[in-house]
Formats: structure tokens, sequence, C-alpha cells
């Protein structure tokens, strides 16, 4: 016959019950929660959950990148393909497909508008975990590493595929450069030349980076304004085609055309993928990501505006095949002439070349983060000695990008990742409220900027939301880029990550908890508060150790420097309204007073010292 040696629970026994192949013991918990099976944890099972704030750890890169380049390399992943190739391609999808209307500068305002809540979690999320990896980093420490292998590889597909696009995009600009060259370029070889021009200076570093786009994203944009002004001065322009209820379709258009140039702003949060590089996080990284997403709508809307109602949108068609992939030559030319239009060509080339360099920056960033976290091979989060850098991620990152220029239809799978960055959008939203509401187990989340009080959760629950509605808007095919992540990144997970990573709790584990046994979130709590204070693991708590894990619980607050723990007062508690010492309530929870406090005992004393509300 099998015994089973049973440890009864105190203070009370009021039966047992078999759960498997174990038996438990059934007590009331504290107050009016009911009944319910009540068990021990260990250390082991409390894995993820801490009460006490840790210092971030270094992913070992240099910080050196400051506010003004926060913005500069923020928007030169957006001001590329985003006015370069897509306004033409925008005022045909607002005409239904079929004519192309002017009031195309309303679906880029709502894109950023819908891009709000994104900015601002994502300006959040990057104070408290101010490291490289980005969007990756939030998504794994909130939901596990299973869900943050998929978002980390499809994010890494994303951007790299996204910047292979811009590396071929030009080529409706080319034939400038052709004329000027007289002789005709293969688009496949300057893009592949360009591309290994671009992986040596992100070996190179940040600081070469900064060299190379700060007068490119300079002189974009102010080119881009001064034409605007220019036509705005010298020219008639057509303000009904850009205002008139007839240039915008219907509100299913305006949102339609939305979710298509959605992808213009997902630059505005790229620069997080490289936050462990930033200096000051907490004050560069939110202000840089607003300021710029700020200035890209004020361009994009002003730029694409200005263009509708200096050239008829029909002029930006070619006929029977569809919509102009160079509206800016077109544009340019129309406004200054022949000469200002090359020079608007040569720009394009060169800025969707500068926004391919920051698509390597933040991209290769993933697979070092994810190497970091045991998710991939560890020869990915090498860094090179002389130079600082993710070496090894920034040259796969390369070969793939190489790999996809050669043998994949770039464009159109580009266009298929868009929607899983949108499902991205969403779930670093949900990131910001999974965090906030279990920051009482794991209080490593302290951001140094957070949502305005007014506006959290609403904002995050408005980008949930919007962000579904583009989904739905996009159709079936936003379902496909997700889908491919997410067989990628179960293959790679059960492959390779799973066995690799310890398992521990999750922020979303505990918020599950909390809204389905809100009773066992708390147990958990204080077990994980027990082990902390018992330095000795013993399994027994002196008065400094109690006190010390009372204050992690946040049950009690330190009395001031002149007031030893002992002295410190209780004034009110769940089950008691009167004033003691957190010294009486140490002595009458010892029961066997041997001048230590274990476990049963702790719990015991919580119950009557856990804080009202």
């Amino acid at each position: 016959m099998q015994l089973f040696h049973v440890q009864l629970c105190q203070p009370c026994l009021l039966g047992l019950e078999r759960v498997s192949n174990h038996w438990v013991c059934r007590t009331f918990n504290w107050g009016v929660w009911g009944r319910q099976i009540m068990r021990h944890y260990g250390p082991e099972d409390l894995v993820g959950i801490v009460l006490t704030p840790k210092d971030t750890e270094s992913d070992g890169l240099e910080r050196k990148i400051g506010l003004f380049s926060v913005i500069i390399i923020s928007l030169s992943a957006m001001i590329g393909s985003g006015l370069f190739v897509l306004p033409a391609l925008a005022m045909l999808e607002l005409g239904g497909g079929d004519i192309p209307l002017g009031g195309v500068w309303l679906a880029y305002l709502v894109a950023a508008v819908l891009v709000i809540p994104g900015a601002v979690s994502k300006s959040e999320l990057s104070t408290a975990m101010p490291t490289s990896g980005g969007s990756y980093v939030y998504v794994q420490k909130t939901f596990g590493p299973l869900i943050g292998t998929v978002a980390g590889l499809g994010l890494w597909a994303n951007f790299m595929l996204k910047s292979a696009f811009a590396l071929i995009g030009f080529k409706a600009y080319l034939w400038v450069i052709e004329d000027l060259l007289g002789m005709d370029i293969d688009i496949e070889a300057a893009a592949i030349l360009l591309l290994a021009i671009i992986v040596g200076i992100n070996i190179l570093g940040v600081k070469k980076i900064k060299k190379v786009q700060i007068p490119i994203v300079i002189f974009s944009a102010a080119y881009l304004f001064a034409l605007c002004v220019y036509a705005i001065a010298y020219h008639d322009l057509d303000w009904s085609a850009v205002s008139s209820k007839d240039s915008f379709g219907s509100w299913e258009d305006v949102a339609a055309t939305s979710a298509f140039v959605f992808v213009s702003y997902a630059g505005v949060t790229k620069i997080a993928a490289v936050g462990g590089e930033v200096k000051n996080p907490e004050r560069n990284l939110p202000y840089g990501i607003l300021l710029s997403l700020l200035f890209s709508c004020l361009l994009y809307v002003l730029v694409t505006m200005v263009m509708a109602a200096a050239v008829s949108p029909s002029e930006y068609m070619h006929g029977e095949h569809g919509a102009s992939e160079d509206p800016i030559y077109i544009f340019a030319e129309a406004v200054g002439g022949e000469t200002v239009g090359k020079i608007a060509a040569i720009l394009a080339v060169v800025t969707m070349t500068s926004m391919a360099l920051a698509g390597i920056l933040a991209s290769s960033r993933f697979p070092f983060a994810m190497s970091r976290d045991n998710l991939l091979p560890p020869f990915l989060e090498s860094v090179h000695q002389r130079f600082g850098t993710p070496h090894w991620a920034i040259i796969g990152t390369g070969v793939a990008m190489g790999l996809a220029i050669t043998f994949l239809p770039v464009h159109d799978v580009a266009e298929l990742a868009s929607g899983f960055k949108i499902m991205i959008f969403m779930l670093i939203n949900g990131c910001v409220i999974v965090l906030r509401t279990s920051s009482d187990s794991h209080t490593w989340y302290d951001p140094q900027w957070k949502t305005p009080w007014p506006l959290y959760p609403a904002v995050q629950l408005f980008g949930i939301f919007g962000g579904g509605a583009l989904l739905y808007l996009m159709g079936s095919k936003s379902l496909v880029g997700a889908s491919a992540a997410i067989v990628l990144g179960l293959i790679i997970y059960n492959g390779y990550g799973r066995s690799r990573v310890d398992a521990q709790i999750t922020p979303w584990e505990t918020v599950r908890l909390m809204l389905t046994n809100s009773n066992e979130a708390e147990r958990k709590r204080l077990f994980a508060a027990f082990y902390d204070a018992d330095a000795e693991g013993d399994g027994q708590l002196d008065l400094d150790q109690f006190v010390s894990a009372f204050k992690a619980l946040g049950y009690i607050e330190g009395g001031g420097p002149n007031i030893p723990d002992d002295a410190i007062v209780l004034s009110k508690t769940r089950n008691r309204r009167g004033d003691q010492l957190i010294g009486d309530v140490f002595g009458k929870g010892d029961t066997d007073k041997d001048g230590l406090i274990s476990i049963e005992e702790f719990l015991d004393v919580a119950r009557e010292i856990e804080p009202e509300g």
C-alpha cells in the first residue's frame, strides 16, 4: 500500500483533497475569498517575480546617440518610400483603385494619429528597458520567450525586407543617374553594391552612420519643404483638389488608404531597437520618438497636400499602367523645371539608400538581443572589439537582404509584412497595460517616462482597437505576413530556443492569475518576498529580514532615517484599525518564541497586516 506523508497547514484543518498525485490541504483564505486549494511554493516556482527593483544590465554597446541623432535616425527610417514612392499609389488607393484623388494628405494624418498610441507606449517601454532589441525585448519580457521569438524574428524579417525594398524601390528614379553617367544600370547589381557599402558603414559604428545620415536627412527635408513653399508662393494651386468633399472619396476609402500608408510611420519607433546605444535614454528616447513623429507627420501632410494642389492627381498616373513610382520627380519638375526635378530624383536615390542604412542598423539588433536571451546561436551577440558593434548580426542581416534582393519579389513580400507590423504595434500597447497591472510582482518595470495619467490606458486601448480596424480593412493579406512570422518563430523556438531558456513567471502570466485568482497571485508575492529576505536560506527570518520582506511587498514603509525598523508604526490594516509597532507584530507572529519567523508564521502575519484596498 502506498503511503502519503501529509503536512497539514495552519491555522486549521479543514480536510484533504487529492489533486493529480498529491494530497493538498483545503482551507479558508483571508477575508471572504472562500475555499480553494492552498499550496506552498519553493524558490524555483517563483523565478520571474521580482519585488525589489534591480539595475538594468548593460548589453555591452557604447551609448553614443544623443537626442538630435535619435530624431535623425528615426526620420531617416521614414523619409524614404513613404514620400518618394507611395503618394501616387495612395492617391489611386483613395479613389478606390480607379480614379486618383488629392485628399491623400488626410490618410497620412489619420495614420499618424493611429501611430501615436504605439509611439507613446514605446516611449514609456524604452525608458524601462533601454536596451538593444526594442520591441522584441518588450514583448519577450512581457509575454515570454515563445511570443518573443515570434515577434523578434518577424520584426527582423519585416525591417530587413523594408530595407531591401528601399534599395530597389528607387528604380523609378534611376534613369536620371543613367542619363548623367551615360550608361544603363542593373538595379539588382547596384542594390547589392550599395548593400555591401551599407553593411560596412554599420560595422564601423553609429558615429559613421550619423555622419552619413545627418546631412542626407536635413537636406532632403529642407529641399522638399522649400519646394512646397515655392509652389505655394509662385504657383496658382488648386486647393479644391485637396479640400473638397470629392477629393476624399468615402470614409471607407480614407480608412483603407490610412492602412496602406501606415507603414510610412513604422520607422518612428525603429530607434528603440538601438536603445542600448542611446545616451540618457530616459529623456532622449521618448522625446526623440515623439518629436520625429510630429515632424514626419507635418512633412508628409504638407508635401502630399501641395503635390496634389500643384499637379493634378491624374498627372501622377501612367495611363493604363497605374500610379507612378516617381511622384516627387513629377512634382518637382512641374514646380521648378527639369533641373529641379532631376535633383529631386537624385535625392530620392540617396534618401532611400539612407533609409536602408537605418534599416540594417535597427534590424540587426533583433538577432543580437535574441542571441543574448539564448533564443539564437551565441555568435550573434558578439561585439566587435574595435568598433563596438554586433558585427555578426549585421553581416547576417546583410546576407539575408542580399538573398532577398536576388531571389524574392521584395516589393510584394514587404507589403505583405505590413500587417505583421500593425500587429506588433497592437502588442506593444498591450505590453504597457500588462506591465503596469503586474508591476507589484515585477518591480523591474520602472519607466522613467510614463504615459500621462489622463491618457492611460485610453491611448493604449485606442491603439489596440485602431490597429485591429486597420487589419480588418487590409483584409486577408494582412494575415499572410503574420502567419509566416508565426510559423518561422515556432520552428526556431521549438528547434533551438526552448531547451536553452529557463522557465519563469512572466507579467502576462501574473495578470492572468490576478484576473482568475487574485488570492493566489498575492500568495506568490508573499512567498517570493520571504525567500528574497531569507539570505541564509534556512527558512526563517529575523526581525530585520521580516521588515525587509514586508517593505518589498509594499505592506509597510520605512519610518525615516532616525527611526529603527522595530519602531515603525502600522496605523491601519485590513483587519485592524489601531496603531501597532512592527516589533510587536513580529513578537506576536513568532508563535514558538524562538526569535525567528517561519514561512507559516509569515503567512499568518501577512493576513493580519495586509493593507486595505
